[in-house]
């Protein structure tokens, strides 16, 4: 009974990881981390949006939540699959990947864009003498009976809604 040492060639083919795995892998992180960044990338306030980008974003957004956890579970597999096959630098550079994947899959599911615009509580009012605004600035005026309200729509923008009250009357300011 002879037995044989494999030859550094054979190490080396068994170690190997197989192309199609890092094309898939890397496909799978791809998907998972556009889903996520193209959207919070296309839809932010005082920034153009194209008619197509905005509908790309939505439609991105939209399909975000399932096709990111399907990618990640993917991701998961075919890290595993290629851990055994890879040196430390490739090991590396999947625990990133899926960190990244992992991330993304999270964000998708949340509602990231409300966190942009806080509510203002308790406005405050100063009389139109000793406001600071530029003369051409744009504002939302509001006037019931001998009350007015001025909202800086630069404000307002990154708000979207007050509750205020005008003369006894409870409105809702929004832009």
């Amino acid at each position: 009974m002879s037995t044989s040492t494999p030859s550094l060639t054979q190490i080396r083919t068994q170690r190997q990881s197989s192309p199609w795995l890092w094309t898939a892998f890397s496909l799978c992180a791809i998907t998972a981390t556009a889903l996520f960044f193209v959207p919070a990338f296309i839809i932010r306030p005082f920034t153009h949006q194209s008619a197509r980008g905005l509908a790309l974003a939505m439609n991105f957004h939209d399909h975000a939540p399932s096709v990111t956890l399907i990618a990640a579970i993917a991701c998961f597999i075919l890290a595993f699959a290629l851990w055994k096959t890879v040196g430390p630098w490739r090991k590396s550079l999947l625990i990133l990947t899926l960190l990244l994947v992992t991330f993304s899959a999270v964000m998708a599911r949340l509602n990231y864009f409300e966190w942009m615009f806080h509510p203002i509580t308790g406005a405050q009012f100063e009389a139109q003498s000793a406001s600071k605004l530029d003369p051409k600035e744009m504002i939302l005026a509001v006037r019931l009976g001998g009350e007015a309200r001025a909202y800086p729509i630069n404000q307002m923008a990154y708000h979207h809604v007050l509750n205020d009250v005008v003369a006894g009357v409870p409105i809702a300011v929004t832009y």
